[in-house]
């Protein structure tokens, strides 16, 4: 059974920034066709649960208190990214808009729930290692 990264949250784990989880059951169902590999870039890099949010702005990501926590989300990123290899991953369903594994429409960075295009941190390390990244907005297309 070929495995696939997933983001943890969208599988029920409580490590969303504020504590929650986003179980989907969609992302869930495709249990029976992949053999899912759980991360949360934001825990890997050492953020705990729950947090202060964050969103990415430019090449950086801003916690609401105005603070830089780059460094965590690029920490994480890379671990996640170490884990998918390991695992030989080659495609990743991962939170739309989070500030670590949003992609194509992510949140500007003015906490304001305004949406731009891009993708974040872990998103854009993964498609740049060729892993095949949608969300679970898109899991239709897998």
């Amino acid at each position: 059974m070929e495995k696939i990264i997933v983001s943890a949250c969208l599988l029920g784990d409580e490590c969303r920034y504020d504590g929650l989880s986003k179980p989907n059951p969609k992302v869930i169902s495709l249990s029976s066709k992949y053999e899912f590999v759980k991360v949360c870039p934001e825990c890997l890099g050492g953020l705990g649960t729950p947090r202060i949010p964050a969103e990415g702005k430019g090449d950086k990501v801003i916690n609401s208190n105005g603070e830089d926590v780059t460094e965590f989300f690029v920490e994480g990123a890379k671990r996640a990214l170490e884990i998918a290899r390991k695992n030989g991953c080659r495609k990743a369903i991962l939170k739309a808009r989070s500030p670590s594994c949003g992609k194509g429409l992510v949140y500007d960075g003015t906490f304001t729930r305004k949406l731009t295009d891009g993708n974040v941190v872990f998103a854009d390390m993964a498609i740049k290692n060729n892993i095949l990244v949608f969300t679970e907005d898109e899991i239709e297309s897998l």
